[in-house]
């Protein structure tokens, strides 16, 4: 399907996809590895505790001045990003839904961060200068598959 960077999609799978997100792409990143491979509602329990500032998104990628966490390293509270996986998850579940398959067995098989499109613009400076205000904006996919016991 157009826009995903996987190409084949299981039978019995749901896809979601959320273009252009206004959110930082290391965290995108982290938060993306952080919930592979769990079930969607435990990934949805997580990010809950991430946006309490409960459970800290353990970092594995750019980890310059990252502090640790308590019992597990290097970690931050992205809530900005967690609120976007949020909506990502919601989606994939609607979608679940609609294709009549059993949302309390979903697996997140695949989920990925990359980068979106950038907007720039440019700020007046004294001397008949300008300065980038470059923004890049983050797309963010899944595929859950509903797991055969």
């Amino acid at each position: 399907m157009k826009g995903y960077s996987i190409t084949e999609f299981p039978e019995r799978s749901a896809i979601a996809r959320v273009r252009e997100a206004d959110i930082s792409l290391k965290d995108a990143v982290n938060i993306a590895h952080f919930l592979r491979g769990m079930t969607l509602s435990r990934a949805k329990e997580t990010l809950e505790r991430v946006m309490d500032k409960k459970e800290p998104v353990p970092y594995f990628r750019y980890l310059d001045s990252v502090s640790h966490r308590k019992g597990m390293g290097p970690g931050r509270y992205p809530v900005k990003a967690a609120k976007s996986f949020m909506e990502l998850l919601n989606s994939v579940e609607a979608n679940a839904e609609f294709k009549s398959l059993n949302t309390d067995s979903l697996v997140l098989k695949h989920i990925a961060a990359s980068k979106g499109r950038m907007i720039k613009k440019y700020t007046p400076k004294a001397y008949g200068r300008a300065g980038a205000n470059f923004k890049d904006l983050v797309n963010l996919e899944v595929l859950a598959e509903e797991a055969t016991e």
